[in-house]
Formats: structure tokens, C-alpha cells, sequence
């Protein structure tokens, strides 16, 4: 078993990892092997970055043959055993049950049970179609930022390369086994920046202003807009925008902005009791009994749960959830729900705050 250490020389992360620890906590892992099970196949190669002396450094533990594999395993378990945090791309379902099982088939008793994890992929898979990739596969992420790789192979093309080395050992076959791991374990690194998405939908968003605005549409015809200036919980690494249920988001830095229709017009409030009401046709609109009970019997109907509403002409904006109560709705059976904004709601931002990632949660529900 070799055991090779390369340091990354002024190597910077564009991405804050010490709002959740110390960097000096975090181990990044990823391994290589020929196939997918661990009892029909040979782990021949972990990858490790870690933080440590004021720069980044990669170890690497490489089997010569498959005779190694208890080493490299005991050998990446002691030395992990001063980190809290382990970060991985897809190791939740591939890299860390492989290695727990083949832990299992050698009887070695290591487990991941006291560390932390942070799964890149799993973490940027949801919202693969907000950032327009065809998937979320390291590599187009990496392309998605401009990432150069020497390397030119996969996974699954190293494996024979392995194997060829196993039967006749060269320095050639064994660079690029290495440097294959090596830009995988740099390309985890420089891809945290797009964390920043993951922390976009479930980060704390701050609406900094809302202000209501006119605007003219592709049709000539006048509408109104509720715009949003947000401050993001952690910057982007790119321009970001996208557009869905008619609102629209644009993010740069640690700044955004929501616009979001805005509607002036008569909706309705349903009462969700609606037996004790009566529904008076003439009024088009529903009282509770202990006002309505002196109305003229020709003149009310007990109501039933479509006309137990009363209306309300105001500015409207549309939830997709009963953030804001009380809810409006244009008729009973629309699944369109609205609340007012009213102008004592015009300066809640607590409420803008939450709106705006209601609105987030949603834009990217729909893809």
C-alpha cells in the first residue's frame, strides 16, 4: 500500500464551511473501486482533503493489489479519526455504505456512526432544472463552473486500468488511477460555492424592501407587481434567475429580487363552518345566524360550503400554502389561494421574508 500527500498551494474556498465548523473539522472522501458491490470487488483507492497548517492537502491510500485492502482501510480510519464532518458527492448512497460493507466482509469494526456528513449531490440534486443542467453528475457541475480537469477518464473506464496494473505495475497506470481521485477530490472543493444554492432554499432570506409597481405587458394592458430586494444567505457564484407561476427571480452575489403578480380585484372568504350561516341570494354574501336570524326567511337560505363567503375587493397575492391568514379565494372550487396586503402588511418583514421563501420553494417545485 502507498500512501501519497499533495498540497494545494494557495488553495482558497469560495464558500463559508465555518459557519457550520471549523475547517479543521472537515474530511472530504471519495473512493475508487472496481464495481459497485463490495463482495465481488476490489476498493483499490481512497481520496481525502482536509484543512490543516493554513492550506488544503490531498492523501491518498493506493492498494497495489486486492491482498491490501485491510490496510487501506485501517490506515483511512485511524487517520479520520480526529474529523467531525465528512463531506462527499453521492457517498451517502455509493462511498460510505461500500466502505461499511467492506468493513464488514474483512470483520474490521470501523463505522461512520460519530461523524457529521454533507452530501454535495444530495444536496444540489433538487434543484438540478433551477440551475439548467441536464444533471447533477460531478462533472457538469464542474463544466457548470468552469472547472478544467486534466483527467479524461471515468470510474468505469479505470477499473481495467486497475485491473492491468494489478497483473503488470507501471508508474503510467498508476498516475492516472491517481490523478483520476485526485481532480475528483479538487473538483469537491471548488464545487461548494454551489452550496449556495442549497443555502438559497433553505438558508434564512431577509426582504430588505417591498414595494408595490405598475408595469405594462407584452399585450399593452397595465398590471401590478409586488417587488421584493432580498438579502441571501449566502453568496452565488453565478448570476442566477428563473421564472415560474408567473414570478420571477433574479440573485448575484449575496443580493436578490422576487417580483410577484399582484392582483386588484374582488375575492372571496370561505367560512369553513358553514352550517351555522345562512346565505342571504339578494346580498350574495353569507352572516352568521346570530346576525342573520332576524332577516326575513324569504330572504336567506342556510348555507352550504360553495356560497358561505364574503367578499372583498383589495390587492391580492398569491400562496401556494396558507402562509398568510385570513386566505382568499376567486371561487370555491379554485385551488388558487390569496392573501390581502393590506397597508399595515406592507411593512411586515418578518412576513416578506417567509413569502419570499414560500415563493422559492415553489418556483423550484415545478420543474
Amino acid at each position: 500500500m502507498q500512501i501519497i500527500n499533495h498540497t494545494l498551494e494557495s488553495f482558497t474556498i469560495e464558500y463559508p464551511l465555518e459557519r457550520i465548523a471549523p475547517w479543521e473539522s472537515f474530511l472530504f472522501v471519495d473512493i475508487e473501486t472496481t464495481g459497485f458491490t463490495a463482495k465481488s470487488s476490489t476498493l483499490y483507492l481512497i481520496g481525502t482533503a482536509f484543512f490543516e497548517n493554513g492550506n488544503w492537502h490531498i492523501r491518498q491510500w493506493f492498494a497495489e493489489n486486492p491482498g491490501e485492502e485491510t490496510a487501506l482501510l485501517n490506515n483511512f480510519f485511524t487517520f479520520a479519526a480526529s474529523y467531525t464532518h465528512l463531506i462527499h458527492f453521492n457517498g451517502n448512497n455509493f462511498d460510505l455504505p461500500y466502505l461499511l460493507q467492506k468493513c464488514e466482509q474483512l470483520k474490521l469494526p470501523h463505522t461512520f456512526d460519530k461523524y457529521e456528513g454533507i452530501d454535495i449531490y444530495k444536496r444540489l440534486s433538487p434543484y438540478k432544472a433551477f440551475l439548467h443542467v441536464p444533471n447533477c453528475k460531478q462533472k457538469t457541475l464542474e463544466a457548470l463552473l468552469g472547472i478544467p480537469r486534466e483527467d479524461r477518464y471515468h470510474g468505469g473506464e479505470l477499473i481495467e486500468v486497475y485491473r492491468r496494473y494489478v497483473q503488470t505495475p507501471t508508474e503510467e497506470g498508476k498516475m492516472l488511477l491517481l490523478l483520476h481521485n485526485r481532480e475528483d477530490m479538487q473538483g469537491m472543493l471548488r464545487l461548494l460555492p454551489l452550496l449556495a444554492i442549497y443555502d438559497l432554499f433553505n438558508g434564512e432570506i431577509r426582504a430588505k424592501k417591498v414595494q408595490s409597481q405598475h408595469y405594462i405587458d407584452y399585450r399593452g394592458q397595465d398590471r401590478q407587481e409586488l417587488l421584493m430586494k432580498l438579502s441571501l444567505p449566502t453568496a452565488l457564484p453565478f448570476s442566477l434567475s428563473d421564472f415560474s407561476n408567473g414570478c420571477y427571480f433574479s440573485g448575484e452575489v449575496d443580493s436578490g429580487i422576487l417580483k410577484v403578480p399582484l392582483y386588484e380585484e374582488e375575492m372571496k372568504y370561505f367560512y369553513a363552518n358553514y352550517k351555522d350561516y345562512y346565505y342571504l341570494p339578494n346580498e350574495d354574501i353569507a352572516l352568521h345566524k346570530s346576525v342573520s336570524g332576524f332577516v326575513d326567511k324569504a330572504h336567506r337560505i342556510q348555507a352550504s360550503a360553495s356560497n358561505c363567503y364574503t367578499r372583498k375587493y383589495g390587492l391580492f397575492l398569491p400562496q401556494w400554502d396558507i402562509l398568510a391568514e385570513p386566505f382568499f379565494k376567486r371561487d370555491y372550487k379554485s385551488s388558487e389561494l390569496f392573501f390581502e396586503l393590506t397597508e399595515e402588511r406592507k411593512t411586515d418583514r418578518d412576513l416578506f421574508s417567509a413569502y419570499a421563501a414560500h415563493l422559492l420553494e415553489k418556483m423550484v417545485k415545478t420543474y
